[in-house]
């Protein structure tokens, strides 16, 4: 197995961060396998989606809707409504597994692969992406 990080920079604000790109990169040598993203952080997650046409936007009004931010969360640091951010991962796990076909994210046309953070308090978070040949 391959594996790597790279350091992404969400600011201070929700985001929907699409890492296909990063992704194809570190696949287009290889032939066929499997593409694991990872990120490794209590309030963060994967998700593929479309992105580009309110689809990102959509996700995380949904988020807000689902998991409002407010006082009502045990878990209590950070600035107001922070603990529905640990909440987040267990909507949007923390990892993906994209099928790899001679070097390309096997992809459907419109699907992105795509880190979402919503922690306003935690703006720099790593991606670790590995690779498994199939044998």
């Amino acid at each position: 197995m391959r594996s790597e990080t790279f350091d992404v920079h969400t600011g201070g604000t929700a985001v929907v961060h699409d890492m296909t790109a990063e992704c194809a990169r570190f696949v287009r040598s290889e032939a066929d396998g499997l593409l694991h993203v990872f990120v490794p952080h209590a309030t963060a997650g994967i998700a593929i989606i479309e992105t580009g046409v309110g689809s990102d936007d959509d996700l995380l009004a949904s988020l807000d809707e689902l998991l409002p931010r407010d006082d009502r969360w045990v878990h209590q640091h950070g600035t107001p409504g922070h603990g529905r951010d640990h909440v987040v991962p267990a909507h949007l796990a923390p990892s993906m597994t994209v099928p790899v076909l001679a070097g390309r994210l096997a992809l459907g046309t419109w699907q992105s692969v795509c880190l979402v953070d919503t922690n306003v308090d935690n703006p720099d978070r790593t991606v670790r992406l590995s690779f498994l040949p199939s044998t």
